[in-house]
């Protein structure tokens, strides 16, 4: 079931747009990728989905209701790449504050407020300002502030940004445990590896038009191109007869070869068997979400995109 659907929105600024005839649906409890270039339009559309903005066409649905800003927006948790946390306000304090600001009681406040200091180990900066923080500290409060009213949606925007890979693991798990409690949860960034490891399902917007929606297994499959690692104990030295692959490169004991049109892997497989050749992997090669998103928004080849240069022939 969605929490959320976005039924072909759109926003002009001007001549521009920024968002342009743009329809999709999250699930509830999944984590769900926004993927683009910058001045692709996704800090319009989240905007739009925070109520910030007004769409100028098309509707946005919030758990199964048309959305309205003044209720659902206490049900949402945007913690954006522009950090919105006051300088000069101690760190206890703003915490408490954002936290009444969406609705939770003083008491209440302070002991979830608690509860995640010590989960960060966060306890010692309570009367420190903002100021007095360095960018990974300011992330770590400012995913705290975002999450502790346990919003049915939340928005992280470059949530990372500014961590060591010791508090990157740290939120990432905290992320983890969020959507199986029933939060959902949408990731946008630039690091395309992260996506691939945390989200269910993706889409990608570029120049205001959405261009990839699917589960990341599903985009990964759509755009493979048959392409194999096999393994030799030995290198072949003559293969007789008409192979049922092109030779794309090799590396060291390893042979990469594209299947041809009308044959499968077990023929390959076959193949280099029926020549005596002792084989030790027999691996099918997917390009990468970061692979495939430098080919649809920059046109390039993916072949020669996702194969180490030394391998092509």
């Amino acid at each position: 079931m969605s929490l959320l659907e976005v039924q072909n929105l759109k926003k002009y600024f001007a001549t521009q747009k920024a968002v342009d005839d743009i329809s999709f649906s999250v699930n509830k409890g999944s984590i769900f990728g926004l993927l683009g270039p910058n001045g692709a339009g996704k800090t319009t559309l989240i905007r739009m989905i925070t109520g910030i903005f007004y769409p100028d066409e098309g509707q946005i649905l919030f758990d199964g209701k048309k959305f309205n800003p003044i209720n659902d927006v206490v049900h949402i948790g945007y913690m954006p790449e522009e950090r919105g946390l006051y300088k000069k306000m101690k760190i206890g304090e703003q915490a408490i504050y954002l936290a009444q600001l969406k609705g939770l009681k003083k008491s209440e406040a302070m002991t979830k407020i608690k509860e995640w200091f010590i989960k960060f180990e966060m306890q010692s900066w309570w009367a420190k300002k903002v100021e007095d923080l360095s960018k990974g500290m300011s992330q770590k409060l400012q995913f705290v502030t975002t999450v502790l009213h346990e919003p049915k949606l939340i928005i992280l925007d470059e949530p990372f940004s500014g961590l060591d890979p010791v508090n990157s693991n740290l939120i990432k798990d905290e992320i983890y445990k969020l959507a199986q409690r029933g939060s959902t949860i949408i990731f946008s960034t630039h690091r395309m590896e992260q996506v691939e490891e945390i989200c269910d399902h993706i889409i990608l917007v570029n120049k205001g038009q959405k261009i990839l929606d699917g589960t990341v297994k599903d985009v990964k499959h759509q755009f493979k191109e048959n392409l194999f690692n096999i393994g030799f104990e030995e290198m072949p030295q003559t293969l007789n007869g008409n192979p049922p692959y092109e030779m794309v490169g090799t590396k060291d004991h390893q042979y990469i070869v594209k299947i041809k049109e009308g044959f499968k892997p077990a023929d390959v497989l076959n193949y280099f068997l029926q020549q005596g050749a002792k084989i030790i992997s027999f691996n099918e090669m997917l390009p990468s979400l970061s692979d495939i998103f430098i080919k649809l928004v920059e046109g390039t080849p993916l072949t020669r995109q996702f194969l180490p240069k030394e391998v092509i022939e």
